[in-house]
């Protein structure tokens, strides 16, 4: 299993075709979906000032251009790469620098288009197939041989990424996740070839060889670290694991991988002081949040994301369809593991279930996480993907030619099944304009048409809620001849003479009705959806007609 070169022909054929096609749809219309809130976020830290500094300039009540977002979407002259980090020590200390500072240099380079962001994370992503194919080597290090043929779950697990909804997702995605799925893979398989190594040939090598090898797991799992607060909790998972190795005992390799995973943690002390001081004062502030989920409503979620690691054409948690597709990729997934308990070594499959298990299982206390989780879940799942997808791509491999014939069917089949609802998956999303993971933002396609079809439109907006990064996130898609109008703290906009159309962004009822009644006019909402909803400013109709009976009167007396 370790060599892909014993991989049967027809096999190899097809996972490099797959590989291909995997490569080819991360690059496919980059800036075709929404750019969503997040995103614009992920931006702002890149540009180097913060959200305060941006509301001060864009949100005092001056009508502006959508031009003038462009200079906290990126790279710019006025901000340097120092400000880029304490943009993020300042107010957003739960992201790390790492992914920021590289993609700042990667603006400064490409420009800063959506097309540019998200192509590197498109690159970034590339790096997952090698990192898989060390990690399957470290993991499933014995050749599984049946009928002569030794058959690797390493090619088989590279094509499952390769045609991954999931995956796909954060690869066309200008935030770090990605990027973080990467560094699991090195510091997995960096510990798993420590361990073995050490195992091996521990007693014959020098201690400085075994310092070496373990240097490169703490140096990953510190870049993992600086990559994405979840990989505390990754590094748990392996902590975990090396004590089910060592059965719990305070053997050579538990107490070498103590002090690697110290260095680690050491080595990004800087930066968690930064992060535990924000936590702190999050507690204690009066701006406290609500429980965000709990076991009731995240649990379902959980069941439609592992289907999404297989098959995903955006379907809505209420279609129906979903009571078809999720049973179905639900009992694949949990064969798929039971088999991977029952046949393989302990070493193998308790690495697998530490993995899905230990990140995953704190989303169902918010209480207690949510000074660190300020947006959607979905992302702190990527550990969990990875084992399923490691189990499942050990099953497909063993089965193929395992049994009778018949058996050998069904699992070809299956395997072709999974691999079409891939490439389906792959098909739809390239063509959809926004898709699942863009949250408040999914229904901006609708609204930008809506407005861009006034001829000279005005978008009133506050910059309370999310409205601010729904107004960065609008802007991506109106077109130019439409001017914002940003006040701050509700006050009453002072709305300019020359606009056909004014349309307001999520107001507030009372905020709402001042406008009507300073300026005489009616608000009729024009879209709405969960998270937002857009008014037009209209004529009163009664206070027309009045006026136009004067005017009938007075035409009457001349």
């Amino acid at each position: 299993m370790r060599h892909l070169k014993l991989t049967p022909s027809w096999l190899r054929f097809l996972i490099i075709f797959l590989l291909a096609m995997g490569i080819l749809f991360r690059f496919f219309n980059l800036d075709g979906k929404v750019y969503w809130h997040d995103e614009t976020y992920a931006s702002l830290r890149i540009s180097g000032y913060t959200k305060t500094e941006a509301k001060q300039q864009l949100f005092n009540n001056r009508v502006i251009g959508g031009e003038s977002f462009a200079q906290f979407q990126g790279a710019n002259p006025e901000k340097s790469l120092n400000d880029t980090i304490m943009s993020l020590a300042k107010q957003d200390p739960q992201h790390p620098p790492l992914y920021y500072i590289i993609a700042r240099l990667w603006m400064e380079v490409f420009g800063n288009s959506v097309t540019a962001i998200r192509s590197l994370s498109a690159c970034v992503s590339l790096l997952v197939f090698p990192c898989v194919y060390w990690l399957c080597r470290e993991l499933f290090n014995v050749p599984l041989s049946v009928s002569g043929v030794a058959m690797p779950a390493t090619g088989v697990a590279i094509a499952l990424m390769a045609i991954s909804p999931i995956h796909l997702v954060y690869a066309q995605e200008a935030q770090e996740y990605i990027l973080w799925l990467v560094t699991i893979l090195l510091s997995s398989a960096s510990l798993l070839q420590a361990m073995r190594v050490e195992d091996e040939l521990g007693k014959e090598r020098h201690r400085s060889d075994l310092f070496a090898i373990w240097s490169i797991y703490a140096v990953t799992l510190a870049i993992s670290l600086y990559t994405f607060l979840w990989s505390v909790f990754v590094a748990l998972a392996h902590g975990i694991y090396v004590m089910i190795v060592t059965k719990f005992q305070f053997t050579e390799t538990a107490r070498t991988y103590l002090i690697a995973s110290m260095v680690g943690f050491l080595a990004f002390m800087p930066w968690i002081t930064v992060v535990i001081g924000d936590f702190f004062q999050f507690l204690i502030s009066a701006d406290k949040t609500t429980s965000q989920s709990s076991l009731m409503t995240v649990f379902p979620f959980l069941i439609m994301q592992l289907s999404r690691i297989f098959f995903d054409i955006n379907l809505t948690s209420e279609n129906s369809l979903n009571y078809l597709i999720i049973p179905i990729f639900l009992t694949l997934v949990g064969y798929a593991i039971y088999f991977l308990c029952r046949t393989t070594n302990y070493k193998v499959w308790s690495f697998i279930i530490t993995l899905i298990i230990i990140p995953a299982l704190p989303l169902i206390m918010p209480d207690l996480i949510a000074g660190v989780i300020r947006s959607s879940i979905e992302p702190y799942l990527i550990p969990a993907y990875l084992g399923i997808q490691l189990a499942v791509a050990y099953l497909l491999a063993t089965q193929l030619y395992n049994g009778s014939v018949s058996r050998r069917s069904i699992w070809h089949t299956i395997m072709v099944l999974v691999i079409i609802c891939g490439l389906i998956s792959f098909k739809v999303s390239s063509q959809a304009e926004t898709w699942w993971n863009k949250g408040m933002n999914d229904g901006n396609p609708q609204v930008a048409q809506i407005i861009n079809r006034a001829t000279r439109p005005l978008l009133i907006s506050d910059a309370l809620g999310n409205n601010y990064g729904n107004v960065f996130s609008l802007s991506y898609l109106l077109e130019p001849k439409v001017r914002f109008l940003l006040v701050n703290n509700q006050k009453t906009p002072k709305i300019p003479n020359g606009f056909t159309d004014v349309f307001l962004l999520n107001p507030s009822d009372t905020w709402r009705e001042t406008i009507e009644k300073k300026y005489k006019l009616k608000t009729d909402i024009v879209y709405s959806d969960d998270y937002y909803s857009i008014w037009k400013l209209t004529k009163n109709r009664n206070l027309r007609r009045r006026n136009m009976s004067l005017n009938n009167q007075l035409s009457a007396s001349l």
